[in-house]
């Protein structure tokens, strides 16, 4: 009798607090560039704040970082440009230089379909001239610090005049970062009828005292987490690696723990596409799974992994929901998941029916305050490893083949090989060259490694981590974006006098 057909996966079903872009009014060219991106649903935060700017209210927004906040205030503000102008549009002020960097590199994405609309990143230590040049061409958006953007309104560089929306994100940070004065005064210069979007993972009473100041009517969107306890028999390890390191990271990590079954997932589809294919290339089985594919592509997939037909699936959240397999080996956190409770749900598809299992999660740059956030989460402690030499792997894979060949020995399970082997030795040859010599044939060799370092060093122009006054997700602030007090002095054009 013929066993009944296992049903297949249901269509992706979008999450409470979760809705397809496609609903919340977009332009096409929005759509199109958050397609290009992958993206397959909103985060909690995007679907709620995005309809409230999009109608023109004031917001105080309320997530944690690695939330998914920062496309849920630059898919308005990138709507309400009119590409026409010449003078800054939509000022969006962050703590530190890499923010600024990241933020400008949303908005460039974001805004790649929209026709003429230009950006320029502000901050401390860079040229001063590239500056004046991108805010003289006209720069719509301007993502800055507010101690270098404060700098070019007192040069009279920076036209506040025709800004129609003004973001503070991270507002708490540069608030504990001393910027309170430059803010009053960016606040202050910027048209009273403007839009305010104030962002913060706490809301404190001097930001209360900002919003009412300096907002109308403001509407609160508070992103609550739940606290859940991770799985108690997954073993929850992360790596903190350079970005561009993150393949090598994660190749060198599978050769250590020899893993034959695993998930990958990834934010965007394309990552997925991405990551898959360079997988294929390293010599492994992987197959690709995100809401892009049709859905009978999506059921061959999973029914071929779950028969064990490949070893690596590279998924996004909503395309492996329906991922339900006893003995998955690992999960891997290539990209850090934009919601807590996401990683909860990624990891939890190991450890089943009573084995152990193993997540493993890549962090860099500022993901390392995002981890933090995950450990209060899940109440618990995630243990931070460094990824693991090309030695350490080689000796693992020794130790490995050791056992399996003495439980070869022990069990006596090679008698038709001992005519070939007694032919060597008549030939001369003692039993360990015989022996090194079979194991040299049929060892595969080592893939080129890069060194350890290359991996396992924290990026450039970041100090490793460390906490401020027992302050997560708190950079030290850097001496050119220092608040006035005691600034630094500059002549003209910014040369030292």
């Amino acid at each position: 009798m013929a066993e009944p057909k296992a049903p297949p996966p249901a269509e992706p079903q979008s999450r409470p607090g979760h809705v397809p872009f496609a609903s919340l009014g977009l332009s096409p060219e929005l759509l199109k560039a958050v397609e290009k991106l992958g993206f397959e649903e909103t985060s909690p935060i995007q679907a709620a704040t995005i309809p409230l700017l999009m109608e023109g209210h004031d917001v105080v927004g309320q997530s944690q970082t690695g939330s998914g906040k920062t496309a849920a205030f630059c898919i308005p503000a990138i709507e309400r440009v009119d590409p026409a102008g010449r003078t800054a549009q939509v000022l969006i002020l962050v703590p530190t230089r890499e923010l600024a960097t990241q933020v400008a590199d949303e908005v460039h994405k974001l805004a790649s379909f929209k026709k003429g609309v230009r950006s320029v990143p502000i901050y401390g230590g860079a040229s001063y001239e590239r500056q004046f040049a991108e805010l003289k061409r006209g720069a719509h958006i301007v993502v800055g610090t507010p101690g270098r953007l404060t700098d070019h309104m007192g040069r009279n560089t920076l036209d506040l005049s025709a800004v129609t929306t003004l973001i503070l994100d991270e507002a708490d940070r540069m608030l504990d970062m001393g910027f309170r004065d430059d803010i009053e005064k960016i606040l202050a210069a910027a048209p009273a009828e403007r839009q305010t979007v104030f962002f913060s993972a706490t809301i404190s009473p001097p930001i209360q005292a900002l919003v009412r100041r300096h907002s109308r009517d403001a509407k609160t969107v508070k992103i609550e987490q739940r606290v859940v306890a991770g799985p108690p028999l997954v073993d929850q390890i992360y790596y903190e690696v350079r970005h561009h390191a993150k393949f090598d990271a994660l190749s060198r990590l599978i050769d250590f723990y020899d893993v034959k079954s695993g998930v990958i997932f990834c934010n965007t589809q394309h990552m997925v596409e991405e990551l898959a294919d360079a997988l294929v290339a390293r010599g492994c089985s992987a197959e690709r799974l995100h809401g892009g594919m049709a859905q009978p592509q999506r059921t061959r997939v999973m029914n071929s992994f779950k028969k064990k037909a490949f070893e690596f699936l590279v998924a996004t959240d909503v395309a492996a929901r329906g991922i339900d397999v006893n003995d998955l080996e690992l999960v891997v956190n290539y990209d850090l998941p934009y919601d807590a409770e996401d990683y909860v749900h990624r990891i939890g598809r190991t450890g089943r029916a009573g084995r152990k299992g193993r997540a493993i999660t890549l962090v860099s740059g500022a993901g390392i305050y995002k981890m933090q956030s995950i450990e209060r989460f899940t109440k618990t402690r995630i243990r931070r490893e460094h990824v693991p030499t090309a030695e350490a792997v080689e000796s693992r894979r020794s130790d490995a083949l050791f056992e399996k060949l003495r439980g070869k020995l022990e069990a006596g399970e090679f008698p038709k090989q001992t005519l070939l082997v007694e032919r060597l030795l008549e030939q001369g040859y003692t039993p360990t060259e015989v022996a090194a010599a079979i194991l040299h044939h049929f060892t595969p060799k080592p893939s080129a490694q890069p060194a350890a370092e290359a991996i396992d060093k924290p990026p450039e122009g970041r100090k490793p981590f460390v906490k401020h006054g027992g302050k997560p997700g708190h950079f030290e602030r850097r001496r050119d974006d220092r608040p006035p007090g005691k600034p630094r002095k500059f002549g003209p054009r910014g040369k030292r006098p």
